[in-house]
């Protein structure tokens, strides 16, 4: 499991046979591999965070009082349940990559510890295929991350088993943990300060994609049957689609148009309506104009449900969406619609 050609520890703590050293060793591995595991996890959090963030927001803030409440409560809870990740990570990935590792060198030559690393890369594509099909997680991304989460615990278990070697000692359950700590600090403090340089600097930055009217048009659909349909002509069919209310301008609308409740008869759903959304169908016009610095399809309706509706364009050049914000620009409510 380490850089050497065998599996067994320091000469001096191996009895006659091997088998109680063997233990040993597999349970030094096992801590060694959990600490080294557990001190990854708060950089690559941090990666996924400043990942998230530097997506598309919707119109709205990404610094709330609820995510500065998250991130305290994280930080509580971090020294808690990070040994617990990492002893899972290390029992489920690490250590079996390490077994694997021992019985290919068996039969094809070359290093224990590049074969663990192999083997560990092999064991993350599989669990993330696993993880794919229960979650319904997308693979092409999970499966370059979970390979990638081996490197540093085959590279660490490597430094230990050559320090112990060398040494005529194994590492310390509790000194182990304490070069977790220190190496999880300078980690996460890495990829904070290139995080913050690189968003300076320009490096690292969401930019919305530039969809042509040939991109735009045809059908976008979002939650619970809401559909737009753009034709190249400028014409507009809505189906089950928040527009901007009528209501807003017009605080007596208990009678008025764009307050009724019947979905698909020109007004406004009772279902999804809010004071700032009609949920309307029906005919209308569409154009791309710049609202914010971004582009937005505005779609306008033939009859009286709903007002002029900007949906922005956003998410990326591959996978486009379209999005409204209604009500709070902050906290309104978001609808997203994706390519049918």
């Amino acid at each position: 499991m380490g850089w050497g050609d065998t599996a067994g520890g320091p000469e001096g703590d191996r009895p006659e046979g091997g088998r109680p050293g063997e233990m040993v060793q597999w349970f030094v591995d096992l801590n060694a591999a959990a600490a080294l595991c557990a001190a990854q996890m708060p950089a690559i959090g941090l990666v996924w965070w400043i990942s998230a963030e530097l997506g598309d927001d919707y119109g709205g803030s990404p610094y709330t009082l609820a995510l500065a409440l998250v991130l305290a409560a994280l930080l509580v809870v971090a020294p808690l349940v990070l040994p617990f990740v990492g002893l899972v990570q290390a029992a489920a990935h690490i250590v079996p990559g390490g077994w694997l590792a021992r019985v290919v060198t068996r039969h094809v030559r070359g290093p224990v510890w590049a074969w663990h690393m192999v083997c560990s890369a092999l064991l993350g594509v599989v669990w993330a295929g696993l993880a794919a099909l229960v979650w319904d997680w997308r693979f092409t991304v999970v499966a370059p991350l979970f390979a990638t989460l081996g490197v540093l615990p085959v590279l660490g278990l490597g430094y230990f088993r050559r320090r112990a070697r060398g040494t005529g000692r194994r590492q310390g359950f509790w000194a182990v943990w304490l070069l977790s700590l220190f190496g999880s600090v300078t980690l996460f403090l890495l990829v904070f300060v290139g995080g913050v340089l690189g968003t300076l600097t320009g490096l690292i930055g969401y930019g919305p994609p530039e969809l042509s009217t040939a991109q735009l048009t045809g059908v976008w659909r979002g939650a619970d049957g809401a559909a737009l349909r753009l034709d190249p002509e400028g014409k507009a069919e809505l189906t089950r689609l928040a527009t901007e209310s009528e209501s807003e301008s017009e605080p007596e609308s208990g009678s008025e148009p764009g307050s009724g409740s019947e979905p698909g008869s020109g007004s406004g759903s009772g279902d999804r309506a809010t004071d700032a959304i009609d949920v309307c169908d029906g005919p209308g016009s569409w154009s791309v104009e710049e609202r914010g610095g971004r582009d937005a399809v505005v779609v306008r309706l033939d009859g009286t449900c709903g007002r002029a509706t900007w949906w922005t364009i956003g998410g990326t050049e591959r996978e486009p969406e379209l999005f409204a914000r209604f009500g709070d620009p902050d906290a309104g409510e978001v609808w997203i619609l994706v390519r049918g």
